[in-house]
């Protein structure tokens, strides 16, 4: 099973559009450069549109065999019990804040979980007050070696591969399938309702992330929004591997 984040929703329509395509995660952005920055009244009013409160993931351990592997599929199958009970999750993105507002926004606005999309370290998710989705950009060339080697457990729960900071770019799904043999990546970058069945196929990501690949004008589409979560749900069921 692949779970879906869609990102930038700017209003409840766009929030209960996701909803109602199945998403599992929201992704509302407070980045101060972001076009799609929320404020925290409408960030909270974006939540309170997503009925109930959820507990947050229960702490955790690195597991038996201590590995960095074990961490991230010890936090994707916390987030699956969390979805068990309410979906979606909602994620606050942040883009290099200090971690005094990221918790303050969080706080204010009941976020589920936090994504730090910055230039922020492993040890700056231990700082903050929900569990943390760590984005890691992929440079051109880099290999699936080099992107593991610095990836680190005990820290965030959940890791993004993005190509470009949010920007839409594209990466090597040959790297994106390397690193998902090891670890339960969620994949952003230049994904589509029209491409994103088969860079499931190829990378078997447990997550996909999109943003502006459901919009139309710069705007949410909620046709887009339907058919991206149904593509990458029906893809994602017959991919197999790990993910599921």
């Amino acid at each position: 099973m692949t779970r879906v984040k869609i990102c930038g929703c700017m209003s409840v329509s766009d929030a209960l559009a996701a909803k109602d395509a199945g998403a599992d995660f929201v992704g509302l952005m407070f980045a101060p450069d972001s076009r799609r920055r929320l404020s925290v009244e409408e960030g909270r009013a974006i939540v309170a549109s997503l009925t109930g409160r959820t507990p947050e993931p229960p702490l955790m351990s690195l597991g038996a065999d201590g590995t960095t592997a074990s961490w991230f599929w010890h936090g994707a199958d916390a987030l699956d019990r969390l979805l068990a009970r309410r979906r979606p999750l909602t994620v606050g993105v942040f883009e290099d804040q200090t971690l005094a507002e990221v918790n303050t926004i969080a706080d204010a606005v009941g976020l589920d979980l936090i994504q730090l999309s910055g230039s922020e370290t492993w040890a700056d998710c231990l700082l903050a007050n929900r569990q943390v989705v760590k984005a890691v950009e992929i440079p051109d060339g880099a290999s699936g070696g080099d992107v593991l080697g610095k990836i680190e457990g005990g820290t965030a729960i959940a890791c993004l591969l993005d190509g470009s900071r949010g920007q839409g770019v594209a990466i090597d799904t040959a790297v994106a399938a390397d690193i998902a043999q090891d670890l339960p990546v969620w994949l952003a970058g230049g994904l589509s309702p029209e491409n994103v069945s088969e860079i499931v196929e190829q990378a078997r990501p447990w997550a996909v992330d999109v943003s502006s690949g459901v919009e139309t004008d710069g705007a949410k589409d909620a046709e887009k929004i339907r058919a991206f979560v149904l593509a990458a749900k029906e893809a994602g069921a017959t991919a197999g591997g790990r993910s599921k």
